[in-house]
């Protein structure tokens, strides 16, 4: 009987990795702005999105010969490496998006939003399990009008490991005092996916243009719980819980 959907929020709620790769689009243009495009850069964070910071920044700052421009910023930024005087380029503008609540309003994926009300109308207890700090979280959370729609919100500053390890799911569960076995993850990373698997959700992944390629090759999941049609998620989860029940 699945009991709790509990969501994560990054690419799941909000299309934050949309986000972040315009962030990281302008800083490169920033830095070379006559031999690079948005577009491009863009393009290119499909293939390393989901990995640490430092990784997408040093891949994207070797793919468009960053480094020279990166350096020059180094002393400014008080960084001692060019991919970080990179990423301090890149917070510049992924903070003034993240701070505009009506573009995290205009960013925020309908389909999943549905999927609460879904999820409450069935019965079940709502939570969000999400690698995001707390002071961020509940930010995007404000701005998109879910403060009241979980019954627990666990964030990065809650666990000692992150996704895809698993304790960020077993603490939630241990919260709601439900049953892994009965909780459902909607997760859009094949990090979020490994994660909730490994604490014996089911799991549903909602693909997204950055992470489908990748959902699909990690073979962890059956395709029919793999969603890159959202117009069908509302009525496939109802009908798992009511086949539960």
């Amino acid at each position: 009987m699945i009991r709790a959907v509990i969501f994560d929020l990054d690419g799941t709620l909000v299309q934050t990795e949309r986000l972040k790769a315009t962030s990281y689009a302008r800083a490169a243009v920033e830095l070379c702005p006559y031999e690079v495009s948005e577009e491009a850069v863009i393009e290119a964070y499909e293939d390393v999105v989901g990995l640490p910071r430092h990784e997408v920044a040093s891949a994207l700052v070797e793919r468009f010969d960053l480094e020279r421009a990166s350096r020059a910023r180094m002393d400014d930024c008080g960084m001692s490496a060019p991919w970080q005087a990179f990423v301090q380029v890149r917070l510049g503008y992924y903070e003034d998006m993240i701070s505009d609540p009506e573009l995290l309003r205009d960013n925020q994926w309908p389909h999943n939003r549905d999927l609460l009300r879904v999820a409450r109308e069935s019965g079940c207890r709502t939570a969000l399990a999400t690698m995001s700090g707390r002071q961020r979280t509940q930010q995007v959370l404000e701005a998109l009008r879910l403060t009241d729609a979980f019954d627990f919100v666990a964030t990065r500053d809650d666990v000692d490991r992150g996704k895809p390890d698993p304790e960020i799911y077993y603490l939630v569960c241990k919260e709601l005092a439900i049953l892994s076995n009965q909780s459902m993850a909607i997760e859009d990373s094949p990090a979020g996916v490994e994660a909730a698997l490994a604490a014996d959700l089911l799991c549903i992944a909602v693909t997204t243009p950055f992470t489908r390629e990748k959902i699909h090759a990690q073979g962890l999941l059956e395709s029919r719980w793999i969603v890159d049609d959202p117009d069908r998620l509302p009525d496939l989860v109802r009908g798992m819980i009511q086949a539960s029940s």
